[in-house]
């Protein structure tokens, strides 16, 4: 699914808030990215349509759009979260452990064990985040044997 500048700002509006001019840089870095993006590398790329860009306003900015469902953070494997658009829905994420690239998985077959562990333990299951990491079949290809 692919998402346009004009769809997110929409989206940013029927929630009532304004689209300011750090909000449509934050946008753009998203947008322009096909990789989760580090905070400050999202700065450092909005910095490109908002010179004016801080770190602190791309923080708070993205916990809005992550509340309103526009972004989603995406475990890297340096143990930090990088920031992508967040496709409508329930997803899942697969990360590669060498390139960063993210694929997302639409739907769930977890309620089985969702409900196996309510079961177990007494909860009520309000939710999951599930994210696997591997090694995409381009990062497959161009490694030597031993690394997969």
């Amino acid at each position: 699914m692919t998402t346009d500048f004009d769809t997110l700002a929409q989206q940013l509006r029927d929630e009532g808030h304004k689209l300011t001019q750090p909000r449509r840089a934050i946008l753009h870095a998203l947008l322009d990215s096909s990789k989760p993006l580090s905070p400050a590398e999202i700065q450092e790329r909005g910095q490109t349509y908002y010179a004016d860009l801080g770190l602190v306003t791309v923080y708070r900015t993205l916990e809005l759009m992550a509340d309103i469902g526009i972004a989603r953070a995406v475990h890297l494997a340096d143990h930090c979260h990088g920031y992508a658009l967040a496709t409508p829905g329930h997803t899942h994420h697969v990360v590669c452990k060498h390139c960063h690239g993210v694929t997302e998985i639409v739907g769930c077959e977890l309620g089985a064990f969702l409900a196996s562990v309510a079961d177990r333990t007494g909860y009520t299951i309000t939710g999951h985040w599930l994210e696997i990491s591997g090694i995409c079949p381009t990062c497959q290809q161009n490694l030597p044997e031993s690394k997969h």
